[in-house]
């Protein structure tokens, strides 16, 4: 039997996403969702979900590249210019290899993430991570413990196989990072059972992230294994407007068609596919 999670990523960034991924909840696949707490648009966030028990919502603990939740002053380690967080994973993991990083500061972080959410009104259903910072060799004990300790039973796996390529046109690079990332995800495996965190079989969406277009979620659908899966999507519906903030190359408003496409929801149902949210893994 296949089960499927498509959790779409950084509800809250801003009111463009927010509003896709309740479209994609209400119209097509997408079942669970990852909050970003510090985020511009949270509190919206947060109020849509509560108006949709369906709808499953995991902390989307972020390190990088936003705003903290905690004051600035109170975690240096882990703060860039001007009040915001490092800019990026690379900024981060050198920061960290070099020492530079407080673990007293990060578990802060973390826990002010998820109290927050829980402050909004949401009872999150898992963990995962902006930029999958969450699987870094040392942060995964870390987070494994707080999960532990603030009653999470499930966390994300971001390992996408490491011969799966999706036929997407993904550059060299891109593998090379997905690999990358599916080797910290492997090691971070053992962490989390150990504390008696359960995640998906197995998780696509990595050499796809920003451009999940329709060919590429058919492509993957038709890939998937027995067990449960895990599709990570980025939907958004103003690419002008989420552009112009974040110069991640995403393809929003082509992610949000995926989500909702006909094709793919027609699929899911002649393949008797069933669509979940982490709330029932």
């Amino acid at each position: 039997m296949k089960r499927l999670i498509v959790n779409a990523d950084d509800f809250g960034l801003h009111p463009a996403v927010n509003r896709a991924i309740i479209k994609g909840y209400e119209e097509g696949s997408i079942r669970s969702t990852s909050l970003i707490a510090s985020g511009r648009a949270a509190e919206e966030a947060a109020a849509l979900a509560r108006s949709r028990p369906g709808l499953g919502v995991g902390v989307h603990l972020t390190l990088v590249a936003e705003r903290p939740v905690l004051p600035p002053a109170k975690i240096p380690s882990l703060i860039g210019s001007e009040g915001m967080l490092l800019p990026d994973h690379v900024a981060f993991i050198k920061r960290y290899i070099s020492g530079g990083i407080s673990m007293t500061e990060l578990r802060a972080e973390c826990e002010a993430q998820i109290e927050r959410t829980r402050a909004l009104g949401v009872e999150p259903t898992h963990l995962d991570s902006h930029q999958h910072l969450h699987v870094l060799p040392g942060v995964a004990a870390l987070v494994a413990t707080i999960a532990v300790e603030h009653g999470f039973k499930k966390v994300r796996f971001p390992g996408e196989a490491f011969r799966f390529t999706g036929s997407c046109g993904a550059s060299f690079g891109r593998y090379i990072a997905k690999c990358g990332l599916t080797a910290c995800a492997r090691f971070a495996r053992p962490i989390f059972r150990r504390a008696g965190l359960s995640s998906p079989d197995a998780f696509f969406g990595m050499l796809t992230g920003g451009r999940l277009l329709t060919r590429n979620l058919m492509t993957i659908l038709r890939s998937l294994p027995e067990g449960v899966s895990e599709i990570m999507i980025h939907p958004g519906d103003d690419n002008a407007a989420l552009g112009a903030l974040y110069a991640w190359g995403y393809h929003w408003e082509e992610e949000l068609a995926s989500a909702t496409s006909e094709e793919a929801m027609q699929y899911i149902g002649e393949r008797s596919i069933r669509l979940i949210s982490y709330k029932e893994l």
